[in-house]
């Protein structure tokens, strides 16, 4: 599994299509995080000032239509989808719950619809 971040508005503006974010275009793939430890410590330190409800969409990689690629640098590895995320592959969507001045956590976001 893995995890891509994204505010709520934007994973749901268009539910009918692939979800392809502006980091497709401008670097030619869409990040995502390996674990959950991962997705908290990028919320914290990349997403602080986004405002609203941010999600992690929880993905079954072997279910992408898009390639993966484990890229990076100085050693640490990131999984990066090198496509659209097809929602088929979404196994849990997850709400990042941030509480002032504390620990971001993850809790369980219900089914749409």
């Amino acid at each position: 599994m893995i995890f891509h971040l994204v505010a709520l508005s934007d994973w749901t503006a268009d539910p009918a299509r692939p979800y392809a974010p502006p980091s497709l275009d401008s670097e030619g793939f869409v990040h995502c995080s390996a674990d959950p430890e991962t997705v908290l410590a990028i919320a914290t330190t990349h997403y602080a000032d986004v405002p609203g409800t941010l999600l992690a969409v929880e993905l079954d990689e072997r279910a992408l239509t898009s390639e993966v690629r484990r890229e990076g640098e100085s050693g640490l590895l990131y999984p990066h989808v090198h496509g659209p995320l097809n929602r088929e592959a979404v196994v849990r969507v997850w709400e990042v719950v941030r509480a002032p001045g504390g620990p971001a956590e993850l809790v369980p976001r219900p089914p749409e619809g």
